[in-house]
């Protein structure tokens, strides 16, 4: 088979540009390790998901696309490379463009999640500080409203009072040049939820926990930007995630079934990562869903899928083909929404 994987290869962002603003395109090394997964059994050519995607995908007239490209712009970046695929009629891996944009939108998830009466934490939207502020209940964790790969979330983004609140947000205003999501901070555990499959066939594989203790004393306890790219490399790991999580047999259920609910009520499939975490009465809450999730090789790395996946016996190339066959069962199947 012909498969094209479409992808975004890390870049140094311009000095006029966040730090951040490339931390959800790939590395080289990843691409090079889904290139290689995939060639185990396929025909594979390599696409990035440039201004020239188009041309790259019709050039190459592939039988399947294999997508883990986060796209360009906007909030609608990462349904540019599923919206080509279905005009084009190509099969591809993953999510389709409305769950995509929806999920990537936290405002959006969040509405459609608590229209399905699934537990998600509070939220007021932020576009500028013109009084909005003053109606916030804190403590809040303010995030950008539409990025991934905990952009824009730093150690200093809880906000325990007005003043701080109005300072982070206006910094994240400005910054990332899109409205700021006040999402009510809960104190309980938290835990990220890898789901691979459709239908009677998805199922969850073991449940990573975020370890809090791992973090520097006076740091707030999220997973924030310095706990995932500063505070945890290569030279000094951090020992900050447990897989299988030590959760009691009725937790274990209580996270399952929330998981399964928000995978299907905002349409995904394929896979997806999802982060919870519990409030006070210990009550999982749905954080996000990341239907493109990370996938770093190296089990070094702390990478939640992968870690999963591990866990539950599979290898890395284990994983990636998994994630193929899913599709394709989709597809044979007539199930392609």
């Amino acid at each position: 088979m012909r498969v094209a994987l479409t992808y975004n290869i890390r870049q140094e962002p311009l000095p006029s540009q966040p730090v951040d603003c490339y931390a959800e395109w790939d590395e080289p090394e990843t691409i090079a390790a889904v290139y290689a997964a995939i060639s185990s059994e396929n025909d594979v050519a390599l696409v990035e998901a440039n201004e020239r995607v188009f041309g790259g995908l019709s050039s190459v007239d592939p039988d399947f696309v294999y997508n883990i490209a986060e796209g360009l712009h906007s909030s609608s970046r990462e349904s540019l490379v599923p919206a080509l695929c279905d005009m084009m009629r190509i099969p591809y891996t993953g999510s389709g463009p409305f769950t995509l944009s929806a999920c990537l939108d936290k405002s959006r998830a969040k509405q459609i999640l608590s229209y399905f009466g699934i537990p998600t934490p509070g939220f007021s939207i932020l576009s500028n500080l013109n009084g909005d502020v003053d109606a916030l209940n804190p403590p809040v964790i303010l995030k950008p409203l539409w990025e991934g790969s905990s952009m824009g979330i730093r150690n200093d983004s809880v906000g325990w009072d007005s003043d701080t609140i109005r300072k982070k947000a206006g910094e994240l205003i400005s910054t990332y040049n899109q409205p700021v999501i006040a999402e009510e901070y809960l104190r309980g555990r938290e835990f990220t939820v890898a789901l691979i499959g459709n239908g009677e066939r998805l199922r969850v594989l073991p449940i990573v926990e975020v370890i809090f203790d791992a973090l520097p004393a006076d740091a707030n306890p999220i997973y924030s930007y310095e706990a995932k790219w500063m505070w945890d490399n290569e030279e000094n790991p951090l020992d900050i995630f447990s897989c299988p999580a030590d959760i009691t047999d009725e937790e274990k259920h209580a996270i399952e079934y929330v998981c399964i609910k928000a995978f299907k009520a905002l349409g995904c499939r394929d896979w997806c990562r999802i982060d919870v975490r519990m409030d006070e009465r210990g009550v999982p809450n749905i954080l996000e869903l990341n239907p493109l999730p990370g996938i770093l090789p190296d089990p070094d790395s702390n990478s939640c899928f992968p870690k999963a996946a591990r866990a539950g016996g599979m290898s890395y190339d284990d994983l990636i083909l998994a994630v193929l066959e899913e599709a394709q069962i989709r597809y044979a199947n007539g199930d392609v929404l």
